[in-house]
């Protein structure tokens, strides 16, 4: 494996146990009806995922068709389109003033059905290690280039991202 590819999987990695981190603390907090805590968490989240869904779908899914078939990629795509809804959701939840047991359920499950894709997409990088290293390096720079752009991932999927916005449960 090269050197591209070790940095890919280490920053890929990383990423992935924030976000992995971030959810299950999101559903403690829930849990424990820690208002303060879960409007600071989905904001911590969401700062991460825009970015990274960003340039998986704008970079990364798009290298990896030729592995993976489009039929899978349009997976990983209707797995953002339904993520991305959930958010939207989980910030409804998040806004109103107390929640009853049944709006805390709903929200740790929301939370729940996201983890799957948090450890499902983080294989991903087995597959891009055998990647062409022209690949590798524009993956990279899409990444920087969608930190630098610092969009949430509501305000990603809603002013800059091609597929339509999921609406909110």
């Amino acid at each position: 494996m090269n050197e591209l590819a070790n940095q890919f999987s280490a920053i890929f990695r990383d990423e992935h146990r924030a976000v992995r981190d971030g959810l299950l603390e999101l559903t403690e907090s829930f849990k424990k009806r820690d208002q303060v805590k879960v409007v600071a968490l989905l904001g911590q989240v969401a700062t991460l995922t825009g970015p990274h869904f960003r340039y998986e779908e704008e970079s990364l899914y798009p290298a990896l068709v030729e592995s993976f078939g489009q039929k899978y990629i349009d997976k990983l795509f209707a797995d953002h389109d339904r993520l991305i809804g959930s958010a939207g959701r989980l910030v409804q939840l998040a806004g109103k003033d107390a929640w009853n047991d049944g709006e805390v359920d709903e929200a740790v499950e929301l939370v729940r059905d996201m983890l799957p894709h948090v450890s499902d997409c983080d294989g991903l990088s087995i597959m891009v290690e055998r990647l062409p290293e022209e690949k590798l390096r524009t993956i990279l720079d899409a990444r920087q280039r969608c930190n630098e752009a610092g969009l949430d991932l509501l305000r990603w999927a809603r002013e800059v991202r091609k597929r339509p916005t999921p609406s909110a449960n």
